[in-house]
């Protein structure tokens, strides 16, 4: 979808409101999340000094499988949105700034910034919840419901020092 702000070129601290649903199921993260429903962003550009500000935020569901513990997930999630549009790049020092979009014409594209938002926004692990202690590494018991029956071996690298203690016995 593409966002008109000429009406907001001749009018200094003028907003424009918006209001876009994007289906983002084809993009995944974390081997298997995605959003489960249309992502949905809404909020405002406002000129500043001929540089359009939008600011806003972005919610979606996401379904996927939790990284530590292998159960299914289902979770909302809210991100804000934050960027610049503009006619031309302010500085040409060689670094891209991913929160600066160039306006085509006098049109932003929504598409790419609320796909560009939500792709940054995704965190590299996809948790049940922020305390998952996941599998136990030998017999495979979920651990967020009580500790397992292993026994814990003892580190490899340490084997030297157990070595030393028995000598010094």
């Amino acid at each position: 979808m593409l966002l008109d702000v000429s009406k907001l070129k001749n009018e200094p601290g003028g907003t424009l409101a918006f209001e876009v649903s994007l289906d983002l199921s084809d993009l995944t993260f974390c081997g298997d999340c995605r959003a489960a429903r249309p992502v949905h962003a809404a909020g405002t550009v406002r000129n500043t000094a001929d540089v359009f500000v939008l600011s806003g935020e972005l919610t979606a569901t996401l379904e996927g499988v939790c990284d530590r513990c292998a159960k299914p997930v289902t979770r909302a999630i809210s991100l804000p949105m934050h960027a610049v549009l503009s006619e031309a790049l302010a500085n040409d020092d060689g670094e891209e700034d991913p929160w600066l979009f160039l306006l085509d014409g006098d049109k932003a594209d929504l598409d790419e910034i609320v796909t560009t938002t939500f792709v940054l926004g995704m965190d590299t692990k996809f948790l049940c919840r922020d305390d998952c202690k996941g599998l136990c590494p030998s017999c495979g018991k979920d651990l967020n419901l009580g500790p397992c029956d292993c026994k814990a071996e003892p580190d490899p690298r340490l084997a030297v020092l157990k070595q030393l203690l028995k000598e010094k016995e």
